[in-house]
């Protein structure tokens, strides 16, 4: 399915300013009624955080499933967004969620050497979410 057989047309295409994109490439796009919007000079990470997100949920969601129509891709996408911010460990400061405080550390020994793990499915086990079970 292409973008315009769903009835959408692109309007932006979001690009650095590499020399792999001769200005041939931008008349066309122009053309075709797409404007071109350059990064900014000498910022490499300009949309690093986008892209690893991107990445992420490429390779752990969508190279995963078998999407069978619109509906279905946005239920997916939204609730991958929602195990990303609100359970997966991050690397960051004590493996911070973004969205949640630091949790509290366990500095009981019993409590350490009997933990109690729950595993939840979700996207029908694509996704685990692992917590301690009260």
């Amino acid at each position: 399915m292409d973008l315009e057989d769903a009835g959408f047309r692109a309007r932006l295409l979001i690009r650095d300013r590499d020399g792999k994109y001769p200005q041939l490439f931008d008349t066309v796009l122009r053309d075709a009624g797409i404007e071109v919007v350059l990064s900014g000079v000498r910022m490499p990470r300009m949309n690093s955080i986008m892209e690893r997100w991107v990445q992420t949920c490429r390779r752990e969601l969508l190279d995963r499933t078998l999407v069978w129509n619109q509906r279905h891709l946005l239920h997916a996408l939204r609730e991958f967004e929602r195990f990303y911010n609100e359970h997966r460990p991050h690397q960051g400061i004590a493996g911070a969620r973004p969205l949640h405080p630091l949790p509290l550390p366990i500095t009981d020994p019993d409590q350490i050497a009997h933990l109690n793990i729950r595993r939840h499915q979700r996207l029908g086990g694509i996704l685990h979410e692992y917590e301690h079970a009260a």
